[in-house]
C-alpha cells in the first residue's frame, strides 16, 4: 500500500527506501530470520530498495561486532541496499569488502586488495592514467589495452626480442617477486600476465620463426586423470608462455599414456602435472612412474592443492611448486635461462 500510494504522487519505486527494522535477537530468536526475509521479499517482489539499522541485531550481546557483520553478510546477500553502519568497524568494512569480491560485485578483487592489503600490495592495486608509463609500469599494473598500444609504438623504434627483453620480462620479474614475497596477489598476477601477453601479441607478428614462443623449450602440462580442475594448471601454462616456453597443454583428466605420448612426440625436456583432488594424487603417481619407464631423461614438476613437497619426493617428481611462480623459477633454471 505504502508503494502504490507513493507512485499515486509521483515517487518513482527506484526513489524508495523501506527500512524492514532490525529487532535485537536477544530478544526474539527469530528476529534475524523475519528481518532477513523481509528485506528479501521486499527487494523482489517491490523491487524497491531496503535500509536497516545493522547493529541493533545484537543488543544486549557480547561481542557484538561478530554478530554485527555476520548479519550484515547475510542481509547483503537478500538484497539489502543499504546498511547503517559504523565505517570505523574494521569487521563491518571487512564483511562489506569481502561480499561484494565473492559476488561479483569487485572486478579482480581490486577494491578488496587496495583496502585490506598494504604497502605496494595497495598501490599495484590502483588503476593508473599516467600517460607517461612505460611499457613495464604498464604490465606491472596489468591494464592490458594500454600495454598492447604501447608495445606497438616501441616496434617503431626497438627490435621486437629487444622490447621482450628490456621491458616485459624485467615487469613480469617484478610481478612475481611481489607475489612470492606476499606484496602482489593473485588477481594483480593474471592481470599483469594478460597485459604481458597482449604486448607480446603485437610483437609476435613482427618476430622471425613465428614468434618466440613457437619455439621456445617445449613444456608438456596436464591436470591427472580423473582430475577435472584445471584453474592452477591454465595460471602456470599464461605465466609460462609469458616466460617465452613454449606450453603443450593437455587439459585435464589426462590418462598417464596420453602424457607420455605427448612427451615423446613433442621431444619434451619437462613435464608439469597438476592434480587438486586427495583422490587423483595416485593417478599423478602412475603418469610420473610411466615416464620414467618410458622417458628416462624427462623432468616431472608437480603441484596442486593437495601437493607437498614431501609427497612430491615420494611419488619421485623432480620438482615441486607451491605456486606458479615457483614453477616458472624451476623452468627457467632447468633450461639454463636464469
Amino acid at each position: 500500500r505504502i508503494v502504490k500510494r507513493a507512485e499515486d504522487i509521483g515517487i518513482k519505486r527506484s526513489d524508495i527506501l523501506v527500512d524492514a527494522l532490525t529487532l535485537p535477537v536477544s530478544a526474539d530468536d527469530s528476529a534475524a530470520s523475519v528481518t532477513l526475509e523481509a528485506v528479501r521479499l521486499i527487494t523482489q517482489r517491490l523491487g524497491v530498495k531496503t535500509v536497516l539499522g545493522v547493529s541493533n541485531i545484537s543488543f544486549g550481546l557480547p561481542d557484538r561486532e561478530a554478530v554485527n557483520s555476520a548479519f550484515y553478510t547475510l542481509a547483503l546477500e537478500n538484497g539489502l541496499s543499504a546498511g547503517i553502519v559504523n565505517p570505523c568497524s574494521e569487521a563491518m568494512m571487512k564483511a562489506y569488502d569481502a561480499f561484494c569480491a565473492l559476488r561479483g560485485f569487485d572486478a579482480r578483487c581490486e577494491r578488496y586488495i587496495s583496502r585490506r592489503a598494504s604497502g605496494q600490495a595497495k598501490s599495484a592495486a590502483l588503476k593508473a592514467s599516467d600517460s607517461s608509463m612505460t611499457l613495464s609500469d604498464l604490465i606491472v599494473k596489468g591494464l592490458a589495452p594500454k600495454a598492447r598500444e604501447a608495445a606497438k609504438e616501441l616496434l617503431q623504434t626497438e627490435k621486437p626480442l629487444d622490447i621482450i627483453n628490456a621491458h616485459i620480462v624485467p615487469a613480469l620479474d617484478i610481478v612475481g617477486d611481489g607475489f612470492e614475497k606476499g606484496t602482489l596477489f593473485l588477481p594483480q598476477l593474471l592481470m599483469s600476465a594478460e597485459a604481458a601477453k597482449a604486448a607480446f601479441e603485437e610483437l609476435k607478428a613482427k618476430m622471425t620463426n613465428g614468434g618466440a614462443a613457437e619455439d621456445g623449450d617445449k613444456i608438456v602440462l596436464a591436470t591427472v586423470h580423473g582430475d577435472i580442475h584445471d584453474i592452477g594448471k591454465n595460471i602456470v601454462k599464461v605465466l609460462l608462455e609469458n616466460y617465452r616456453f613454449k606450453v603443450i597443454d593437455l587439459g585435464k583428466d589426462v590418462p598417464p599414456e596420453t602424457v607420455v605420448e605427448a612427451a615423446v612426440r613433442e621431444e619434451a625436456r619437462l613435464v608439469g602435472l597438476s592434480a587438486l583432488m586427495t583422490t587423483t594424487v595416485p593417478a599423478m603417481a602412475e603418469t610420473i612412474k610411466l615416464l620414467n619407464e618410458r622417458c628416462p631423461d624427462v623432468r616431472v614438476a608437480v603441484g596442486g592443492a593437495v601437493m607437498t613437497a614431501e609427497y612430491a619426493k615420494m611419488i619421485g617428481a623432480d620438482f615441486y611448486g607451491k605456486d606458479a611462480m615457483e614453477t616458472v623459477r624451476f623452468a627457467q633454471s632447468f633450461f639454463g635461462k636464469e
